[in-house]
C-alpha cells in the first residue's frame, strides 16, 4: 500500500484531509554546519493524539502518517508534490540567517564597547 492510498484511506475513514507542513528545517544548537538544512522537508499535522501506554509508560500514536518524512531540493517539488496528489498544504519560509562579519583583530580592539575577556 502506497502512501497515497493510504492518504485516501485515511480520509475514507476519518472524514477529514490532513494538513501537510513544508519548510526547511533549521539548524540544531549541537553542530556548527549548516548540514540537512539545505532540503525542504514535508512532514504531516498530527491528527490523533498520543496516548501513553500503560504498562511500559511507552508514547505511541495511531497515525501512521506522523512517522512520514519527505525530503525535496526546492520548496516547487514540494508544493507539486501536494498538489498532484491533493493534500493541503501550508509553506513556512524561514528567515535567512544573520552573519556577523567580524576580524579576529575586532577581538582586540581599543574600540571594543564589550569588556575584553581574555
Amino acid at each position: 500500500m502506497s502512501c497515497s492510498d493510504a492518504y485516501t484511506a485515511y480520509q475514507i475513514q476519518w472524514g477529514f484531509d490532513m494538513l501537510a507542513r513544508i519548510y526547511k528545517p533549521s539548524k540544531t544548537a549541537m553542530q556548527s554546519g549548516h548540514a540537512n538544512t539545505k532540503a525542504w522537508v514535508l512532514d504531516f499535522e498530527p491528527e490523533l493524539p498520543r496516548r501513553v501506554e500503560p504498562l511500559m509508560g511507552w508514547t505511541s500514536s495511531g497515525d501512521m502518517c506522523q512517522q512520514l518524512r519527505l525530503l525535496f531540493h526546492t520548496k516547487e517539488e514540494a508544493v507539486s508534490y501536494c498538489e498532484r496528489k491533493g493534500i493541503a498544504y501550508q509553506v513556512f519560509e524561514s528567515a535567512p540567517p544573520k552573519t556577523l562579519i567580524m576580524s579576529y583583530a575586532d577581538n582586540f580592539s581599543f574600540k571594543r564597547r564589550d569588556a575584553w575577556t581574555h
